[in-house]
C-alpha cells in the first residue's frame, strides 16, 4: 500500500463535508473553512488502493458483462478507462465538465481536484492523454475540496471555495494540439467575489451565474449567497451584470432560455434555483432586476442541492443531498416537479434506484438522466414517464466498488454531453473515469 499526505481535512471531516456539512444550519454550509484557502488542520492521507478498493494504477476497455466490469457493478455501461488522481498529483477530484474543440472535433474533460483543475485528452476513450493542471487562483499550496467548471465559447469559468479565488478564465483552444502534460496559467481573473460554492452556464444566452459567495461580495454588496450574474458576451472579458439575493443562499442553479409549455414566459431567462429547502423558480431576463416567480417547499427536504431541467423544459429534477442520510426518506430519492406552470410548480413524483446513497449532480441528455450517486455510482434514467411521475433505471456504473452506504464517498459528478457518447465522472478518492452507456430511451422517435 502507497500513502501520500498533505495538509488538509481529515478524509473523515471531508467525506462528512463534501458538498454541504450534515451539521451546518441553512445559509452555513461550509463551517470548517478557515478562510486561508486550506481546509484546516489536519492530514489528508491517500492510499492505493483506494477506500473504494479501486487501485490507484490505468485501466482500460472493460466490457461490462453480467453486470460486472472488472471490479465494479454495471449494467449496459462499459469501463472504457480509468485515469487514477496519481496521474494528476492530486488527492481529491471534485466537478468534472467537457468542452469539444470545434475546429478538430478532439474531446477533453475538464477535472476539479483539490490543487486546481486538470486537463485530459479523451479523444481516444481508452487511452486518455493528461495535459497538466491549472493550479488554483489562491496561494501555492492552498486547495479546495470544492470546485466548479463550466463552458462558453472555448472558454472555461472556475469557481472555488477558496477563500479569494473568484472566477477564472481559460481559453480552451490553448489546449489544441498539446500532447503533454504543463501547467497552465489562467488568461484573465474576475473578482468582487471571494468563496464561491457553484457556478451555472447558460449557453443560449451567454449568462453566468456565481452562487453561493458568501465572503468579500464587493460585486454584490448584501447578496448572501444568492445569485452573482455574469455578462460573458465578450468570452475573455467577464463583467458582473447583476445580483439577486430575495431568497438567501442558493447552493445550486440552472438557467435557461425557456421554451417550454408554459407560454407566459416563452424566450425568457428562467432559472430554477436549489435554495437548502426550497425551489426556487427565477425570470432573470433583466439582470439588474431579477425576479421571484416561484418558491417551492417540500415535506423532506433536507438539503436541496442541484437540479436540471428536461430538454422540453416541462419538469425539474432536483437531488435533496442530505435526505438520505437524514432519513427522511428511506432510499435515494430523485424528486420529479412539474414546471408547465412556471408560477404553480407542483411535485408530483419521486424516482429511485432503490438503493440508499446520496445523490449529488444530475443532468440529462436524449431523455437519459444521469444521475452521480455517491457510493452507488453513476445511475441512468429513462425519463420517458415523467408524466406519470415516475423514472425507470436503465442502468450503471458503479465506481465505488466497496459498498453502496449513505456516506460522503465515491461519484462527484459526470458530463454525459460529447457527441462520441461516452461520458467522464469523477470519484473523489479515484480519479476520472470514462465510461461508455448502452442505454437509451424508450420514448418514441418523432
Amino acid at each position: 500500500m502507497r500513502l501520500r499526505t498533505i495538509t488538509a481535512a481529515t478524509a473523515a471531516v471531508i467525506l462528512g463535508a463534501a458538498g454541504t456539512l450534515a451539521t451546518s444550519s441553512p445559509g452555513s454550509a461550509h463551517p470548517d473553512h478557515d478562510g486561508t484557502g486550506k481546509e484546516a488542520g489536519f492530514d489528508l492521507v491517500v492510499e492505493d488502493p483506494s477506500p473504494a478498493g479501486v487501485p490507484m494504477q490505468r485501466m482500460s476497455d472493460i466490457r461490462c458483462e453480467d453486470d460486472m466490469a472488472g471490479i465494479f457493478p454495471c449494467h449496459k455501461t462499459d469501463l472504457k478507462s480509468f485515469v487514477p488522481l496519481t496521474e494528476f498529483d492530486s488527492v481529491w477530484a471534485n466537478d468534472v465538465w467537457g468542452w469539444t474543440d470545434p475546429q478538430t472535433g478532439r474531446e477533453y474533460a475538464l477535472v476539479g481536484l483539490f490543487e486546481g483543475t486538470g486537463f485530459v485528452d479523451v479523444t481516444n476513450p481508452s487511452d486518455p492523454t493528461v495535459l497538466g493542471v491549472l493550479p488554483t487562483h489562491t496561494a501555492v499550496g492552498s486547495g479546495g475540496v470544492w470546485r466548479d467548471i463550466k463552458v462558453y465559447r472555448d472558454h472555461a469559468y472556475i469557481v472555488s471555495e477558496n477563500a479569494g479565488h473568484g472566477m477564472q478564465v481559460f481559453d480552451l483552444t490553448r489546449l489544441r494540439g498539446a500532447t503533454e502534460r504543463q501547467t497552465w496559467t489562467e488568461d484573465n481573473w474576475l473578482g468582487g467575489f471571494g468563496q464561491v460554492h457553484n457556478l451555472a452556464v447558460n449557453e443560449d444566452s451567454g449568462m453566468a451565474y456565481v452562487v453561493g459567495a458568501r465572503r468579500d461580495t464587493t460585486a454584490c454588496p448584501g447578496v448572501n449567497g444568492g445569485p452573482i450574474l455574469i455578462d460573458l458576451d465578450d468570452p475573455a472579458n467577464p463583467e458582473v451584470a447583476g445580483c439577486y439575493g430575495g431568497d438567501g443562499y442558493t447552493h445550486d442553479i440552472q438557467c435557461v432560455t425557456y421554451h417550454g409549455p408554459d407560454s407566459d414566459y416563452t424566450g425568457r431567462e428562467i432559472c430554477s434555483a436549489s435554495n437548502e429547502d426550497t425551489v426556487t423558480v427565477l425570470d432573470a431576463t433583466d439582470p439588474t432586476d431579477v425576479r421571484m416567480i416561484a418558491r417551492v417547499p417540500y415535506d423532506t427536504a433536507s438539503y436541496t442541492h442541484q437540479g436540471w431541467f428536461t430538454e422540453d423544459h416541462a419538469y425539474f429534477l432536483m437531488g435533496d443531498e442530505l435526505d438520505e442520510l437524514r432519513g427522511t426518506v428511506e432510499e435515494t430519492t430523485t424528486y420529479i416537479f412539474d414546471m408547465k406552470d412556471l408560477d404553480d410548480p407542483q411535485l408530483t413524483g419521486t424516482g429511485s434506484s432503490g438503493l440508499d446513497s446520496i445523490d449529488h449532480n444530475i443532468f440529462i441528455k436524449d431523455k437519459v438522466v444521469y444521475e452521480s450517486n455517491y457510493t452507488s455510482g453513476l445511475r441512468m434514467f429513462d425519463s420517458y414517464k415523467l408524466d406519470q411521475g415516475r423514472m425507470k433505471q436503465i442502468g450503471w456504473f458503479d465506481s465505488y466498488p466497496q459498498d453502496d452506504e449513505t456516506k460522503f464517498a465515491g461519484t462527484w459528478s459526470n458530463y454525459p454531453y460529447f457527441d462520441s457518447g461516452n461520458v467522464v465522472m469523477t470519484g473523489t478518492e479515484e480519479g476520472l473515469f470514462v465510461v461508455r452507456p448502452r442505454v437509451k430511451s424508450s420514448a418514441p422517435r418523432r
